[in-house]
Order: C-alpha cells, then sequence, then structure tokens
C-alpha cells in the first residue's frame, strides 16, 4: 500500500494494588505491556516512517500517567513512562516528519473497564462511583478515544507533536 504512515500502539494492563502490595512479577507484566510494548513497536516501525516520508504515532496513555490514584502504583508509572517516551520520541523524530502524541484517557466502556468494575463488591455501585468523579458525567465511549486518534493520525493535527492529550471528561481538571 505504498508504505507506512500511521502507528497506534494501543495495549494496557493494570494491577490494583499500592508498591508494598505490587509482585516484581505484576510490576513487570504491567511495564512490559504498556511502556516496553509501546517502545518495541515504534523502534520497529519508524525505519518504516521515514522511509514514506513521515508519519504519525499516537500512543494510548492513560490520564492516570498525568494524574495518580491510589492502589494504582505500576499502572501509573507504566502509562507515565509512555507519555515521556512520547515527548523524547517526538523531539528525536521531528527531523524525520515523524509527529507523536499521546491520548491520556479516563475510564473507557471496553472489556477491560467492565472486569476491572465487576471486582468491586457492588459493580454498579463502582461504576456510579466512578462516574460521579467525572465532570461531564459518563465514561469514555471507545469511540472518543478512536475519534483523538483519527485527528492526531491526520493532516489536521500536522503541527501538532509530543503532546499528551487527556481525554477524561474534564476528570484531569481538578
Amino acid at each position: 500500500m505504498g508504505g507506512l504512515d500511521i502507528l497506534v500502539n494501543n495495549a494496557g494492563a493494570i494491577v490494583v494494588g499500592s508498591v508494598e502490595e505490587t509482585s516484581d512479577e505484576d510490576w513487570s507484566r504491567v511495564t512490559e505491556i504498556n511502556m516496553t510494548g509501546t517502545f518495541l513497536v515504534s523502534r520497529t516501525a519508524i525505519p518504516a516512517l521515514r522511509r514514506s516520508g513521515g508519519g504519525s504515532i499516537v500512543n494510548i496513555g492513560s490520564y492516570l500517567g498525568i494524574a495518580g490514584r491510589r492502589q494504582r502504583a505500576a499502572y501509573c508509572a507504566a502509562k507515565a513512562g509512555v507519555a515521556g517516551l512520547t515527548r523524547a520520541m517526538a523531539l528525536d523524530h521531528a527531523p524525520d516528519k515523524i509527529r507523536v502524541n499521546c491520548i491520556c484517557p479516563a475510564m473507557i466502556e471496553t472489556e477491560m473497564a467492565t472486569q476491572s468494575l465487576s471486582k468491586a463488591a457492588d459493580p454498579e455501585a463502582a461504576r456510579r462511583l466512578r462516574i460521579a468523579e467525572i465532570p461531564l458525567g459518563r465514561l469514555g465511549k471507545p469511540e472518543d478515544v478512536a475519534f483523538m486518534a483519527v485527528y492526531l493520525a491526520s493532516d489536521e493535527s500536522s503541527w501538532v507533536t509530543g503532546v499528551s492529550f487527556p481525554l477524561d471528561g474534564g476528570q484531569t481538571a481538578y
């Protein structure tokens, strides 16, 4: 199809726990999937993007890479790493006309979110509590993330690089 123009790094794993409660195995799994995976796929794709004359890398991070949350030590660290990696890659590859940005969603109605909420003693109460934390009053939809990714992959964002965008219904505005 003429080369590679767009890469979306979208992988996620979460473990609930503080630093004390997180095992070495859980720490490694969460950081490998969330951060190292983004690094490895990007490293593989960058030569092809360069050969195409540039392009866009869209990393999917989390608002927890910008703000913290109790009992999410490994996940917060890994997603903050994705945000930092995004900035470094944006600077390193701007001369190659490769833009690199990061979308940082809050809880999106996905299988991962459903599984997370289902572990609560009262899943419906947990869902209501999470929604109450969001100023716009709803969980995000996969389409919300998709629309932002399309924008960041498109020529309409040709002067945007190195940015981590909260996509959180206002949650990080507190």
